[in-house]
């Protein structure tokens, strides 16, 4: 199944699995890039130790290429430094000026992926230097900058941006999305809800229960619910019984809300993640998991049942081949 991006980036399928915080971990980047895809893993919110160590472990369970995902709004040289001195192939930026980091990835021989929401912000970030943008359409799940459908966004993005490999993110979650985003003009996709339901997803019960039960009408966009952390980060989640509240009480901002101080759960590490924070439910954590964000994307009503990663890619692949002639 090759494409443009495929041939670029050196996978086998057009499939990119969207880097997901603390439920990404090494065994799911692996496996997916062991299945022909490119696993991307979300490393922006650890320390250079934790980052090496995290990079090392990927290594370890495979020689296929693989990437990081780093968060401009918390631009950090000493993650640059780490993913080149460890010879991370990709590079996935996203949420921010990229300051210098694409030149120095270029430099040091790694491709560069940019998420952007609107085709002029594609075109500046083809002026930068990136080797493939992410059109992430409003569809999506977890923080998303736009506000365009994955629709009307992605072949706005291939006009704009010419023989650069588009990957359409948002909504995407089975053969018909990837075929979709072909006959759009893209080059690969964007998946992450679907992936939450993989085996190597450390994924907690009560979040898996509440993806399998949501219909595509059970996620809402919010400007600013789950802000305590990353203020000012618009982002797509499953309603709950946070968001209920809130909007019960005409959205009130922070420091107005009511239930604020509560502590919903804690980390094995001790911290406590507290109401209207930008957490992830992963398996580890303990007390109150239903009002936690849950993150996910619209393509929520085609994720129901859990199955390895390399299953996914797949199921996903030979669905979209009975569609399109690849």
């Amino acid at each position: 199944m090759s494409t443009a991006f495929c041939r670029k980036f050196g996978v086998e399928h057009p499939i990119v699995l969207a880097p997901m915080g603390r439920v990404g971990p090494p065994e799911l980047v692996a496996a997916v890039s062991n299945a022909g895809g490119l696993g991307l893993a979300p490393l922006w919110t650890d320390g250079p130790d934790t980052m090496r160590s995290e990079i090392r472990r990927i290594k370890e369970l495979t020689d296929k290429p693989f990437g990081v995902n780093l968060n401009m709004d918390f631009r950090n040289e000493e993650q640059l430094d780490v993913c080149l001195e460890e010879g991370v192939e990709v590079l996935s930026l996203f949420w921010g000026d990229t300051g210098n980091f694409v030149e120095r990835a270029k430099a040091g021989g790694t491709k560069v992926i940019i998420t952007a929401s609107t085709a002029e912000s594609a075109r500046e970030a083809v002026d930068l230097g990136a080797d493939a943008i992410c059109a992430q359409g409003w569809e999506a799940g977890g923080h998303v900058e736009g506000k365009v459908s994955t629709m009307a966004l992605v072949p706005a993005v291939v006009d704009a941006v010419g023989e650069v490999p588009v990957v359409a993110a948002g909504g995407i979650a089975d053969g018909r999305g990837l075929a979709a985003a072909i006959a759009l003009g893209a080059s690969a996709v964007w998946i992450g809800t679907r992936f939450l339901a993989a085996e190597e997803a450390p994924v907690h019960p009560v979040y898996l229960e509440r993806l399998f039960a949501a219909s595509e009408d059970d996620t809402d966009h919010y400007d600013d619910l789950y802000d305590l952390v990353w203020p000012n980060a618009p982002h797509r989640a499953l309603k709950n019984s946070t968001s209920a509240v809130w909007e019960a009480a005409g959205k009130p901002p922070l420091g107005e809300r009511p239930r604020e101080g509560d502590v919903l759960a804690r980390r094995p590490d001790g911290v406590e993640i507290p109401r209207y924070a930008s957490a992830v439910a992963f398996a580890a954590l303990e007390g109150e998991i239903e009002p936690l964000p849950l993150w996910s994307g619209q393509g929520v009503g085609l994720v129901n049942k859990v199955q390895p990663a390399a299953e996914i890619v797949q199921e996903i692949v030979k669905q979209a081949k009975a569609i399109v002639d690849f």
